[in-house]
């Protein structure tokens, strides 16, 4: 709830009282007591901010406000992470509590990393401002934690721009391209690498124990939708020769029937079709991250028939050819593979 906070504070900044606000989404006062919201929640939340500030630049400014406060329990361990990369890595494990609105992806390059955000969303398609605020906040993130002043070498959005150019160069300090392969903040190395003022790796262990913790309790009773993920996951990183996961092999792994496996899937609303195909696509991403390892390879290992099916359904993850998002996601300068 720490972000949904953040937004009515922002809102508020801009005169707009958050029973307004709230009323607008459809919310009720009440559910500012609930410790998580609903995906789509927060959407109908930021379409009402926009829709009540009637400001461009709205998501921008709520990612610039980002602070220690911003991540829940997870900015404790933040501040004591070693790096900015290792806080990152932190982020991405314990992303769950902070929001189930998306998930970040490190691309390493030789100079330089891009920080990848792949949104999340629900029933609702997401408001682009949600996208410019992650964004903005990775940037206010590695200020605030490295203590300096930092400048991405490149920020970029799959999007279209929404507000004026002035606004973008306020929150990035660099150059911001629109309507690219992926959402991202391309950072050097060496501040990604740089030993953090703060860092213990004492009290980085307590938090770390403290969020496994809060991250354990947040997952009980088991999802079934994480469990089936995670295990495709593991057999998507395996040999397959050309084969997908097999409904009767994932439910022999979770220890079911696969009877009780459809049953239990068609009681949550799950497809098992489609959770195969998230977890295609969230390989894909990772595989392409390794610059040198040919597509007809990766095309392979995610069990599609051919090249070509393959590229459709990158297609229409992405928007964009594998070949294509790789080359983006290849930092200006350094050669390809």
């Amino acid at each position: 709830m720490s972000w949904v906070n953040t937004v009515l504070a922002a809102a508020e900044r801009a005169g707009v009282a958050r029973e307004r606000l709230l009323a607008q989404a459809g919310i009720a006062p009440a559910e500012l007591a609930h410790e998580r919201w609903p995906i789509d929640h927060i959407t109908r939340l930021w379409r009402a901010a926009v829709h009540c500030t009637q400001d461009s630049g709205f998501g921008l400014k709520v990612g610039a406000q980002v602070g220690p406060g911003s991540f829940n329990v997870v900015s404790y361990l933040l501040q004591s992470a070693s790096s900015l990369r290792a806080a990152i890595a932190a982020v991405q494990q314990y992303q769950r509590l902070i929001s189930d609105g998306g998930r970040f992806q490190m691309i390493a390059g030789e100079t330089a990393s891009w920080v990848v955000y792949h949104p999340r969303q629900g029933a609702l398609a997401f408001s682009p401002h949600q996208i410019e605020a992650v964004l903005a906040a990775v940037v206010a993130f590695a200020r605030w934690v490295t203590g300096q002043v930092v400048r991405p070498r490149q920020v970029q959005f799959s999007q279209a721009r929404i507000g004026p150019l002035a606004g973008y160069r306020e929150a990035f300090g660099c150059a911001v391209e629109f309507e690219q392969a992926f959402s991202g903040v391309l950072l050097d190395n060496a501040l990604l690498d740089a030993p953090l003022p703060q860092a213990d790796e004492q009290l980085a262990r307590l938090h770390r124990e403290h969020a496994t913790t809060r991250l354990a309790a947040l997952s009980a009773p088991a999802d079934l939708a994480q469990a089936l993920h995670a295990w495709m996951a593991d057999q998507l990183q395996a040999p397959l020769h050309g084969k997908a996961p097999e409904r009767a092999q994932a439910a022999a792994a979770l220890g079911l029937s696969e009877r009780t496996l459809a049953r239990r899937m068609q009681a949550l609303g799950l497809s098992y079709t489609a959770v195969l195909d998230a977890a295609r696509h969230q390989a894909a991403l990772h595989a392409l991250a390794q610059a040198d390892r040919p597509l007809g390879e990766i095309s392979q290992s995610l069990g599609f028939a051919e090249p070509s099916v393959f590229n459709r359904a990158f297609r229409r993850w992405t928007g964009c050819t594998p070949g294509l998002w790789r080359q983006a996601a290849r930092p200006p300068g350094e050669p390809s593979a």
